[in-house]
């Protein structure tokens, strides 16, 4: 299997990477058998992939962005989900209901690359498309007029590849489109931007990162109607399971990436 990838599509191997090398650890934090497979077929090098805090920074915000939609699921079960950048994500598998309809949005190099992981699923489907344009909208907005349900989006490892313009134009898009949604979205800060040569994954990539904020608000001021509802750190989560990750919650609070929930 082989799987030809743009720059920033490559940065979807760092956390399949990350998720397989949790799930053969014993006390596994996340199960992802999908990605087992992906670094046997590949026969994948994961060492530039899977350093420390991008381990535990990647388990943290699975686990976190897991319970988020399974609280929405469990309040919304007919739910309409559509998870944009999905990559090699396998969310799905771990959340659904048995009634959920959901969509996998990635530019075609990335949905041709899925195609070749991932089997057909029934309420599942894949679209390739960019989420710059809205031609991918018609089929979800279907989706959830037939269902009379409501939407959420994803969009996990996502913004800090764009500007803050072509955020905006994102959310122009899901606006006009959907008037009534809800979006979870990972956001990452200015200083990440300014120092991304160091970072511990990305670096091995090609990918740039483009904008960060400081707060939600920041992201929901772009675009009217949006509404920026709460946001929680990773360091929530990562200061759980070792005196590492603690240490980076306690030394410096405000660099890690978190969950921000938008709502119109």
């Amino acid at each position: 299997m082989t799987l030809q990838l743009g720059d920033v599509q490559t940065t979807a191997l760092i956390p399949v990477a990350i998720k397989a090398s949790e799930t053969l650890r014993k006390n596994a934090r996340i199960k992802d058998d999908v990605a087992v497979e992906i670094v046997r077929h590949l026969e994948m090098d994961t060492k530039p992939f899977d350093k420390f805090l991008s381990h535990e920074g990647v388990v943290a915000r699975t686990v976190m962005l897991d319970r988020m939609v399974k609280d929405f699921v469990a309040k919304n079960p007919d739910a309409v989900i559509a998870n944009l950048g999905a990559g090699f994500d396998n969310r799905f598998a771990r959340v659904d209901n048995g009634r959920i309809s959901w969509f996998d949005v990635d530019l075609s190099d990335s949905i041709a690359a899925r195609k070749k992981v991932f089997d057909e699923r029934e309420r599942v489907t894949m679209i390739a498309g960019s989420v710059l344009e809205d031609e991918w909208c018609a089929l979800v907005k279907a989706e959830s007029q037939k269902k009379n349900a409501p939407v959420l989006f994803l969009a996990e490892g996502l913004f800090m590849y764009f500007t803050l313009d072509e955020i905006k134009q994102i959310l122009s898009i899901l606006k006009v489109n959907f008037p009534r949604a809800t979006l979870f979205a990972e956001m990452n800060n200015p200083m990440m931007v300014k120092n991304q040569k160091y970072h511990d994954t990305v670096k091995s990539t090609k990918a740039v990162f483009k904008s960060g904020t400081w707060s939600g608000q920041e992201i929901a001021d772009l675009c009217d109607g949006i509404n920026f509802v709460e946001e929680h750190s990773f360091n929530e989560e990562m200061k759980k399971h070792s005196i590492r990750g603690w240490l980076f919650a306690k030394i410096l609070p405000k660099m890690n990436d978190r969950w921000a929930r938008f709502e119109w």
